[in-house]
């Protein structure tokens, strides 16, 4: 009885290591994105004329991690939004955080990349000029009109709408629950990645990835395998649980992943030989293994709450929007320096996050209408007070006070 209700509580009142996890993942979008012009071998909108073999290292690692991980992230997001509303009150809401900064994004904060880009082609007019080419409806890179960075919200968007009526079914069959609890014993629970993994190795080329929907069918269901792995394991504690309690063995796994990789990177003559194969499948069994450890790292370090979390929780998924133009406008620029490309490369990761966070704080966070096109939350609050999620936590402790002291009622000294 005393178990079900914590695990109760665990499932109904969302967890701060969540939060503090998908912090980390933008944070590592920030950090691949600022390396993307200055990387070797790697194609951006805007590239420097120097290039660095240990920014390619370093974005590898965090290409097959960060993705995998905030959409992991966002399955158990989804679950938090159904509690308590039907498939159809579920859809309306991801209409207004998914689809309108979607469509708030396309037409106002991804242009101005896609201008960037061309001036660093040779296009010769003004914004305003290259802005009335956005409404001719075709699509980047012949058109103006694109998603960009944005895609993560447009696939996001799909899967909740298309798997709203199986998260709500989900959620009520408790058969369905007591059967995904047998995934809980032992390293059981690793085999929520066997299909995901199966799939990549079959279909998807890990050197040929273009999130448009139309050509990326094969990655459209490796990303959504994460979200749904993401929706089982919190509807099941036992399974956070369970990776809680595995996490050294997943890190040991991504660990040795990595390893391999950057062997391959450092060897190309190994891809095209007789372990080619092996290039291919330690890309699906890092990134799984690496999410699993950080979740259950997360959960066995990270679950606390913080006063400038509520901030911070707030500010990522604008930050998130607007982060690649700020960056691509300051590239632009910064290309043009002649300082070394380590100067350029740090310039970009903090100039980036100070424009973006200046923005966020002082044009979007105060005005109700610009929240709600950023997909926030349209209550205003006051500097960093937030709802004090230790509330759960406090709860939480006086159960378990509850308990313990109840069940030494009716014990007799010897």
């Amino acid at each position: 009885m005393f178990y079900r209700k914590i695990s109760n509580m665990e499932t109904t009142q969302r967890q701060s290591y969540l939060d503090w996890l998908r912090i980390l993942s933008i944070a590592g979008v920030l950090i691949l994105h600022s390396g993307m012009a200055y990387a070797d071998d790697l194609w951006w909108h805007i590239k420097d004329k120097n290039s660095s073999q240990l920014i390619l290292m370093l974005n590898i690692a965090m290409h097959l991690v960060r993705m995998p991980l905030l959409f992991f992230i966002s399955g158990t997001v989804s679950y938090y939004m159904m509690q308590k509303r039907s498939a159809i009150s579920f859809i309306g809401l991801r209409c207004t955080r998914l689809l309108v900064p979607l469509v708030v994004g396309m037409l106002v904060v991804v242009p101005p990349q896609i201008y960037m880009e061309r001036l660093g082609q040779g296009y010769k007019g003004n914004f305003a000029e290259f802005y009335k080419t956005v409404f001719q409806l075709k699509f980047y890179p012949q058109g103006s009109l694109s998603w960009h960075h944005l895609w993560f919200i447009a696939y996001l968007f799909i899967y909740d709408l298309v798997f709203a009526p199986l998260f709500a079914w989900m959620m009520r069959s408790s058969k369905l629950q007591r059967a995904l609890g047998w995934l809980s014993r032992g390293k059981l629970v690793f085999l929520l990645a066997l299909p995901s993994i199966v799939w990549f190795v079959g279909l998807c080329n890990p050197f040929d990835e273009f999130p448009d929907l139309i050509h990326d069918g094969a990655y459209f269901v490796y990303w959504l395998l994460f979200v749904l792995a993401g929706f089982v394991c919190i509807l099941t504690p036992q399974l956070m649980d369970a990776l809680q309690r595995n996490r050294r063995f997943a890190m040991s796994i991504g660990f040795l992943c990595l390893v391999g990789l950057y062997y391959f990177a450092l060897n190309p003559g190994a891809r095209g030989g007789s372990l080619a194969w092996l290039n291919v499948l330690l890309r699906p069994v890092m990134a799984w293994s690496w999410v699993f450890g950080l979740i259950g790292y997360g959960k066995q370090y990270l679950n606390r709450s913080h006063r400038v979390l509520g901030y911070v929780n707030q500010a990522v998924y604008p930050f998130y929007i607007l982060h690649q133009t700020v960056m691509v406008v300051l590239v632009y620029y910064i290309t043009r320096f002649h300082d070394g490309i380590g100067m350029k490369y740090v310039f970009t990761i903090f100039g980036t996050f100070f424009f973006t966070v200046g923005i966020f704080h002082f044009f979007i966070r105060p005005y109700p209408v610009m929240r709600f096109l950023f997909g926030m939350k349209v209550s205003v609050g006051k500097g960093f007070s937030i709802k004090k999620p230790a509330l759960a936590s406090r709860q939480a402790e006086r159960l378990i006070k509850v308990q313990i002291d109840t069940s030494e009622i009716g014990k007799v000294p010897a």
